[in-house]
């Protein structure tokens, strides 16, 4: 079984697991709640899991790189793999995944990846790096999917800190791809938006090209459950599960996402593909901010 790493400060405590490097919970010691979404398996089954060596579905079930094809599932697989617990301190935890025989059969790359889970005040800040410590240039996406509990999701609202409006691109449920042919605006009223019941029928709400580096996630009367910050993010995904009204919410960092509709070009050419050179690294990271 995987072991559950804790961490604790005088406003939160954090577990996070091993299994996956997943952040588990992040109990709120001030308001005496659960943020992070439990995983009841009627709902969906995980909590915040890492998304790589890709973010969302690939055309099909499968990748090309250098003309040959590779099947992924979606989201990669890291978040199904058990990582090595490598340290920890006061305040933060440490875990490593390292390619092997087995992720050489869908991912021909080598690669570290390392995720930090750091603690301070009340904030938790999860740090993602991957080198590549092989001969040929390593192709990746990568991004968290927290998930926080809420009452109910139509229940709650969004607030983007000084947006009037955001450009909206929807996953397209024929191809599974994103329907970057008809984006949508979008209209905030002083920057929130108000989650309907409605809100996730066509899936995540997706929004490109760094429109957004910070949403906070509210109760309808404006209590602030959680904020999300991150400046290196290219898209952000928000998400609930399709017809449910489940109880929580996802803010999702993306640096690279699943692809557009139709593409079935090389990995190379992937919607913000990223790309590392042998022996570089690649440094990240994205804040929660609990409460106001």
């Amino acid at each position: 079984m995987s072991g559950m790493r804790t961490l604790e400060n005088e406003q939160l405590k954090l577990s996070v697991s091993d299994w996956g490097a997943e952040l588990c919970s992040i109990y709120d010691k001030k308001a005496s709640r659960e943020v992070v979404w439990t995983a009841e398996p009627k709902f969906w089954n995980r909590h915040a899991p890492v998304l790589f060596p890709f973010v969302g579905k690939v055309t099909g079930g499968f990748y090309t790189y250098e003309g040959q094809k590779y099947p992924m599932g979606q989201h990669g697989f890291a978040r199904d793999r058990e990582f090595v617990f490598m340290e920890q301190d006061e305040t933060g935890i440490r875990h490593r995944l390292v390619s092997d025989e087995k992720s050489h059969k869908v991912y021909p790359f080598d690669f570290e990846l390392e995720i930090v889970h750091k603690l301070e005040r009340n904030c938790v800040t999860v740090e993602w790096k991957v080198i590549n410590p092989g001969k040929r240039t390593l192709y990746f996406s990568i991004g968290g999917h927290p998930a926080f509990c809420v009452d109910e999701n139509a229940g709650s609202r969004l607030a983007f800190e000084g947006q009037k409006a955001l450009i909206r691109v929807a996953i397209d449920p024929k191809t599974e791809g994103v329907d970057v042919e008809h984006p949508e605006t979008i209209a905030l009223e002083q920057g929130v938006y108000q989650v309907e019941p409605d809100t996730f029928d066509r899936d995540a709400l997706i929004f490109d090209n760094g429109q957004v580096k910070q949403v906070s996630l509210e109760r309808a009367d404006g209590t602030r459950l959680v904020t999300l910050r991150c400046p290196d993010a290219l898209s952000v995904g928000i998400w609930s599960p399709v017809g449910k009204n489940a109880p929580f919410i996802c803010l999702e960092p993306w640096i690279g996402r699943c692809d557009n509709s139709g593409f079935t070009g090389e990995l190379k050419d992937k919607f913000d593909v990223q790309s590392l050179e042998a022996g570089e690294s690649f440094h990240t990271a994205y804040d929660l901010l609990i409460g106001e």
